[in-house]
């Protein structure tokens, strides 16, 4: 893969080629580093994409004229790539590539083939179907924490705000932190257990049962109801009959149960425990909660806790904003910005509704 020519190279030019090449022999280790941790299908796509990143690191060895005397680092972002592919899972690692991919800058390099900046395009397709599978593996848990920590973090903030504004005293403005705490994780858990248990038991109802199935082999084959069953299940009048005939006969055939519920799910498979959806609301709501109320838990007051509170609540809502960006493949630092927004402007709410209620009572 040669590029084309363009005139002799500058001493810039080779200075960029070098950071290509170090960075294309980086992000081929950083797949095949996930390429171990997987089977089948999967490891090899990440052992392909490490194989394209090698011809492209060949592409810029033959411009260069062999191997550099001296190499610098990586990027940033390819260093943060690698650290990451040996320590967590492939979801943040593949969410991080997608971006990289996404970000090539070989659409502005005159000394990149056409063919190479092809590849880096493709390259952000083929991580994306990789990360999309982990992330729909990850949605429901991860959307879960999310709004349950940010629910706390924020919702706390805004009543301690409130609360601190009117100019009562620290002590209540901590009492106030707790209660809003044990509340809103009560009610989370509560709300959680009760919304868990109501689905399994909807489930439970639509399930087939055992009710019919000692009278299966008293069936006629030629007139019978069971068919209807089958029907009522969503097959087709022909599937359906068929289906009932096979049941029958076996029934009478073996003198057996014949399976009626060959169709069922467990409701506890598909929605999980009640009481560790629960248990998981309340401390996902309690972590996020309990950052706002620690300045005034260690014996803060005034404008000093506010200020902390604050400044580690914003810290907060910036890390679960970059993580939900970084996970959907959107930019983290505008995601981050927004859930930063967010938080902040409804404890502004607050803390206006406060003064005007402390001026109002003073």
């Amino acid at each position: 893969m040669t590029a084309p020519q363009h005139g002799a190279p500058t001493s810039a030019d080779r200075r960029r080629w070098t950071r290509y090449l170090v960075d294309e022999r980086a992000e081929a280790r950083v797949y095949r580093q996930l390429a171990e941790r997987k089977s089948g299908a999967e490891r090899a796509i990440l052992l392909a994409l490490a194989e394209a990143e090698g011809r492209h690191e060949r592409h810029w060895l033959e411009l260069l004229g062999g191997e550099p005397a001296r190499l610098p680092r990586p990027g940033l972002g390819t260093r943060l790539l690698g650290w990451m592919a040996r320590r967590f899972g492939s979801i943040f690692v593949l969410a991080l590539a997608q971006n990289a991919e996404a970000r090539s800058p070989y659409d502005a390099e005159r000394f990149a083939s056409p063919a190479m900046r092809a590849d880096e395009k493709i390259h952000a397709e083929v991580v994306r179907g990789l990360a999309a599978q982990g992330r729909r593996r990850l949605s429901g848990s991860f959307r879960a924490a999310v709004f349950g920590a940010n629910d706390g973090l924020v919702s706390n903030l805004a009543l301690v705000m409130g609360i601190g504004a009117t100019g009562v005293a620290p002590q209540f403005v901590l009492f106030s932190g707790i209660a809003g705490l044990l509340a809103g994780a009560l009610s989370m858990g509560a709300g959680e257990f009760v919304s868990v248990r109501s689905q399994r038991e909807l489930l439970a109802a639509t399930e087939p049962n055992d009710y019919a199935d000692d009278v299966l082999p008293d069936l006629d084959l030629d007139a019978n109801e069971l068919a209807l069953v089958y029907r009522a299940r969503g097959l087709s009048d022909e599937e359906a009959t068929l289906q009932a005939h096979r049941v029958v006969a076996a029934a009478q055939g073996s003198g057996e149960r014949a399976p009626l519920r060959d169709a069922a799910t467990a409701s506890d498979d598909v929605v999980g425990s009640a009481f560790g959806a629960a248990v998981s609301s309340f401390l996902l709501f309690s972590s996020g909660a309990i950052v706002p109320v620690l300045p005034w838990l260690f014996g803060l007051s005034g404008v000093a806790a506010v200020v902390l509170a604050l400044a580690l609540v914003g810290v907060a809502l910036l890390c679960t904003g970059a993580m939900v960006g970084l996970l959907s493949g959107g930019p983290p630092l505008r995601r981050a910005l927004r859930q930063l927004a967010i938080g902040f402007g409804a404890a502004a709410v607050t803390y206006l509704l406060g003064l005007a209620f402390g001026v109002s009572l003073g």
